[in-house]
């Protein structure tokens, strides 16, 4: 689904309706164990939302291709044995995702206990949410019916907090979903975003699934890790992208982009993507979000899972231009919010000192790690402004020092691209007992 298509699917014609004689495939399709092969089939519309579809209802019998219907059992698995001739091109050469491996698994793969394992590969709160949440969790009225597909009441709680109108916010399933979810608005394929790597790996990962082209610009390394705007501004005057990719605190290094960067980039042809996932842990820079109001080529994503511990719920949200949200919302699955995630989400909101207090907890724990990791003869931390710290590995292969953590309980992050991570780990900061125990490991390896 593309911003042109978006488009046709609101002007009053929309797109060519299918001839008469177009059989159209029926649900009984799906429960078909070995599926002959289907000759045409066209349906355009947004199931539940008031959209028709072209071309009159057939039988599910009518789109079944004649010639298949003799072939025996054996000639009709042949046939499926090659299902990737269906398959994407772009997607069959799409590289998957890696992500962080579960808690379980790595109780399995260590021989450790959960309880007994330091993780601290993922940025996630040690602290775990307010209590409101468990008690909200605990007393869900309606589990078995469908939630809000507007999440109003977490968009109401949302605006309040920030300062922006219910009407420029979306809520989605991670600040990932919506990531994904404009660019399938935006981009056509072929065309193109700005990336600024080293930085969070779903813009390109999003950008590949989509047909798009990511043309990097990459940061100016190590220990500021500050971007390119004089290569970004050629970038963008070369390539004519649609969106550029900015974070700040940037993952994985933790540096802050300056609010004098920020204004320049704004001003460039492009709609910049300003992602805030770690914004709570900056104590020199504030969130931009309230200015997506007065500039129409602003977008700024937060997220639940740093600040609120709801990484495991999956609920971020945006604040988009005018002239976005509307196909947003008209893309959007229509009930990607749980119904736990939001209430989980709206009891987080209702205990902002809890919320405090955990981020001044973490940030002064930074610092004591910070403190601690400098010391470490094979260590050079880099400044952050985020809840992790990202390391240099001096005079040892970095890989076999993640392993030699693993084996003493403690989990951290590993890279070996591109360039300016290669030889780092990043460690993401945990309770004082756990920088403890992260410090004694450290001496013991």
């Amino acid at each position: 689904l593309t911003f042109k298509h978006l488009l046709l699917l609101t002007s009053p014609q929309r797109l060519p309706t299918t001839p008469a004689t177009a059989p159209r495939p029926c649900s009984a399709m799906m429960s078909m164990s070995l599926a002959p092969r289907v000759t045409s089939a066209v349906a355009i519309g947004r199931s539940g939302r008031g959209a028709g579809r072209a071309g009159p209802r057939t039988s599910c019998r009518a789109i079944v291709d004649r010639s298949t219907e003799t072939q025996g059992g054996s000639e009709a698995l042949a046939m499926g044995s090659n299902t990737t001739q269906y398959v994407r091109k772009h997607i069959v050469e799409l590289a998957s995702y890696t992500p962080i491996v579960p808690f379980e698994v790595l109780s399995e793969q260590l021989g450790r206990a959960p309880e007994d394992i330091v993780k601290l590969d993922a940025n996630e709160n040690p602290y775990g949410p307010p209590p409101e949440v468990a008690e909200a969790l605990a007393s869900l009225r309606f589990p078995n019916i469908y939630p809000d597909p507007e999440s109003r009441a977490l968009r109401r709680a949302l605006a309040d907090e920030c300062g922006v109108p219910i009407e420029s916010l979306l809520v989605g399933c991670g600040a990932d979903e919506l990531i994904d979810l404009l660019m399938r608005v935006i981009l056509d394929p072929g065309d193109v975003i700005i990336n600024t790597p080293p930085t969070f790996g779903m813009y390109a990962f999003d950008c590949a699934v989509n047909a798009g082209v990511a043309v990097d610009v990459p940061r100016l390394g190590p220990p500021h890790f500050k971007i390119d705007v004089e290569g970004i501004q050629k970038a963008v005057m070369e390539h004519k992208p649609k969106l550029l990719f900015l974070t700040s605190p940037n993952n994985p290094d933790g540096s802050l982009l300056s609010d004098e960067d920020i204004d320049v980039l704004l001003q460039l042809p492009v709609l910049v993507v300003l992602d805030e996932a770690y914004i709570e842990f900056s104590e020199t820079t504030s969130s931009r979000i309230a200015e997506v109001q007065t500039r129409d080529n602003l977008i700024v994503l937060r997220t639940f899972s740093k600040r609120a511990a709801l990484a495991g719920m999956r609920i971020g949200y945006g604040a988009f231009p005018k002239g976005i949200i509307e196909y947003m919302w008209r893309a959007k699955q229509p009930y990607n919010v749980s119904v736990a995630a939001e209430v989980a989400a709206v009891a987080a909101l209702s205990n902002p000192g809890y919320l405090k207090l955990v981020k001044d907890l973490l940030v002064a724990e930074r610092g004591r790690m910070f403190d601690m990791l400098s010391e470490c003869s094979f260590l050079s931390p880099y400044p952050s402004a985020a809840n992790f710290i990202l390391c240099k590995v001096e005079d040892r292969d970095a890989l076999e020092v993640k392993e030699l953590l693993a084996g003493e309980g403690i989990i951290v992050r590993h890279y070996s691209s591109p360039a300016s991570l290669a030889g780092c780990i990043r460690i993401s900061v945990g309770k004082p007992e756990q920088t403890d125990r992260l410090a004694a490991a450290l001496a013991l390896i």
